[in-house]
């Protein structure tokens, strides 16, 4: 249940020449001309029955509005500048169950207390709490540095990134570079980033009061007083979560290489191939993501009558508790290839196809195919619909709600690892005025660009995105 917002940019430049005289000039033209500015806004909406907060069940009803600005500057005639600076925010259904049980405190780990406790405790992992993780806000900035040669046919970039939310802070760096030849029909690139992140662990209710209290925290804390009851919906004070150890290591450390090669095949089709060598290594499981095992008794907190239903959207009123938290490898890698090919057809119709594979040492394998159609109407207008298929097999840790047993020693239900396929279609249409006419203060209208997708998943989880692109340019 993540989600992720990507921004491109990109850079070009040519070399000109003329005769002075008895001696050779040479005159460069600026990679970029003047400051360009792009704001970008996305809402996006999904849905969908196998929340891994819950285990592999439940709601995953979310939200997210997420804006962008980016700003490129020339610094000279062959160096640019650009800073993008994000901020979105969410509400989360199955985010805020981690703590289902307090209506109104927080959700466990760090500073947050659960002792303070409703009145009548209940949850269900079909509706959202009021907790506060159910709603989240992450920023981010990235600046970036290229420098291109005196003839334009090599080209070097670095940058710097930041990110941080409630759990989560990323600290990135990077750098590239790329080589033309065959006047500029032919490009190599190679590019290399590291992510050093951390999280600030939250933990589940249940189990960060028993990693705060051991095995008394029955008596202690948010469950003094409270009723927890057994599967038959008798009151007991048999749950003890046993197989739950702490956190002990909070880093996760990402490295990247990638590696990607375009040749201008005809005047009318272009084509490219691209692999990256990633590995990660440190905390890669999600520390609130519960996992409920086979071979443990269930119990739950809340209204009882509704464990007979616990399973469906019937169930408006109890909550079980986690046997443990999902637990995975502190390290993976990953290798995905892939090509594109764009084709001219003519002065309306283009063609861009796209194919990736990718293969992990987590036992997953995926292919992904798409496909877009963009369509000049006039001058200023192009739309471009667009489909993207998408398939999986699932992780060798990955097993539904309740069918793990606490002998393994990995084990997730989170349905991103899943075996499953997945349509993603949708159309965008760009408003292009290379006059920039309308303005605001200095800076002149580029261009417009708008975009819906529907996405569809076999195991349910639906989603809509709507996007939409401004990019102005500085007047000269």
């Amino acid at each position: 249940m993540k989600k992720y917002l990507i921004l491109f940019a990109l850079l070009s430049g040519y070399q000109s020449f003329s005769q002075e005289k008895d001696s050779t000039v040479v005159f460069k033209k600026r990679v970029l001309e003047a400051t360009e500015v792009d704001f970008l806004v996305s809402y996006y909406k999904q849905d969908g029955v196998h929340s891994a907060v819950s285990g592999g069940m439940g709601s995953e009803k979310l939200t997210d509005l997420a804006s962008n600005i980016v700003v490129t500057m020339p610094m000279n005639a062959d160096d640019i500048l650009t800073v993008d600076a994000g901020l979105s925010a969410y509400t989360s259904a199955s985010s805020s169950n981690i703590n289902p049980f307090n209506d109104s405190g927080a959700s466990g780990g760090g500073d947050d207390d659960d002792d303070d406790k409703a009145g009548s405790p209940y949850g269900t992992p079909w509706l959202a709490s009021s907790g506060a993780s159910a709603q989240d806000a992450l920023a981010s900035v990235t600046v970036a540095y290229s420098h291109s040669s005196d003839d334009r046919n090599f080209i070097w970039n670095a940058d710097v990134a930041f990110s941080n939310e409630y759990d989560y802070t990323s600290i990135g760096f990077g750098g590239g570079v790329a080589k033309l030849f065959n006047e500029k029909n032919t490009e190599l690139s190679l590019k290399a980033n590291v992510y050093l992140d951390q999280w600030r662990p939250i933990l589940p209710t249940e189990l960060h009061e028993y990693d705060k209290y051991g095995n008394s925290f029955l008596n202690n804390g948010y469950f003094s007083g409270i009723t927890i009851y057994d599967q038959n919906g008798l009151a007991s004070n048999g749950y003890l979560p046993s197989q739950f150890e702490s956190i002990e290591a909070v880093n996760r450390n990402s490295y990247s290489l990638s590696f990607a090669y375009s040749q201008v095949l005809s005047k009318k089709l272009q084509g490219s191939i691209f692999f990256d060598i990633l590995q990660q290594q440190g905390l890669l499981s999600t520390p609130y993501h519960r996992i409920y095992f086979a071979d443990k008794p269930n119990y739950y907190v809340g209204q009882s009558q509704y464990i007979p239903v616990y399973e469906s959207p019937e169930n408006v009123g109890v909550y079980r508790l986690a046997d443990d938290i999902e637990r995975l490898p502190d390290s993976r890698f990953k290798l995905p290839i892939g090509a594109r090919l764009n084709y001219y057809i003519n002065e309306h119709f283009k063609l861009r196809t796209y194919y990736r594979y990718y293969t992990d040492d987590w036992g997953v394998q995926a292919h992904t195919a798409n496909i877009e159609v963009p369509i000049k109407l006039n001058d200023h207008f192009t739309v471009y619909p667009m489909y993207r298929y998408y398939t999986q097999t699932e992780s060798k840790y990955f097993a539904p709600f309740e069918t793990h047993l606490s002998t393994e020693k990995y084990y997730t239900s989170d349905y991103d690892l899943s075996t499953f396929n997945a349509s993603q279609y949708g159309v965008g249409a760009t408003y292009l005025d290379i006059f920039t006419k309308a303005h605001i203060w200095k800076f002149g209208l580029k261009n417009v660009d708008f975009r819906y997708n529907h996405y569809q998943r076999s195991d349910t989880l639906s989603a809509d995105i709507v996007s939409m692109g401004f990019k102005f340019v500085m007047d000269k």
